[in-house]
C-alpha cells in the first residue's frame, strides 16, 4: 500500500483544497492530512474561523482522506513520515522547495495550486464594500 501525506490548516474549506487532497490521493492508496492545531496556528500568527476539532470533522468526511493527525509544529513532519509509514509528500507548489529535506525519507512532491483560489483570498472578498 502507497501512503501519501500532506498538511494544512484547511480552514474555509474551498475548491482548491479539494483539488489538492483528490490530486494527493491519486498518487497512492491512503492519504493522511496533518491538520494544524489550534495552537499551531497562533504560533504562524495565523487564526483560523473553526476549530481544530470542527476543521477534523469536515475533513473527515471528504472521501479521499483516509486519516487526519495533528500538526504541533513545523518540526514533526520527518518523525510523522516514518511512524505513518509514507511513500509520499504532497504540498501545494507556492512551498517549492520548502520540504526537499524530505527526500532522504520519501518522495516529495509540489502540486499546482488552484488559480484563483485560497482562503486568504476568500476572506478579503468577504471585507471589500458591496457596490449596488
Amino acid at each position: 500500500m502507497k501512503k501519501v501525506i500532506t498538511y494544512g490548516t484547511y480552514d474555509l474549506l474551498h475548491s482548491g483544497h479539494i483539488n489538492l487532497l483528490r490530486r494527493a490521493k491519486e498518487l497512492g492508496d491512503y492519504l493522511v492530512v496533518g491538520l494544524s492545531t489550534d495552537e499551531f496556528n497562533a504560533l504562524k500568527e495565523k487564526k483560523a474561523y473553526h476549530s481544530y476539532e470542527d476543521r477534523k470533522m469536515i475533513l473527515e468526511a471528504i472521501r479521499y482522506v483516509d486519516e487526519v493527525i495533528p500538526e504541533h509544529n513545523w518540526e514533526q513532519k520527518v518523525q510523522d513520515v516514518i511512524d505513518n509509514e509514507i511513500d509520499i509528500f504532497v504540498m501545494g507548489d507556492d512551498w517549492e522547495g520548502h520540504f526537499d529535506f524530505l527526500k532522504e525519507y520519501c518522495e516529495v512532491v509540489y502540486l499546482p495550486r488552484t488559480a484563483g483560489i485560497s482562503t486568504t483570498k476568500i476572506k478579503k472578498d468577504l471585507l471589500q464594500p458591496r457596490n449596488g
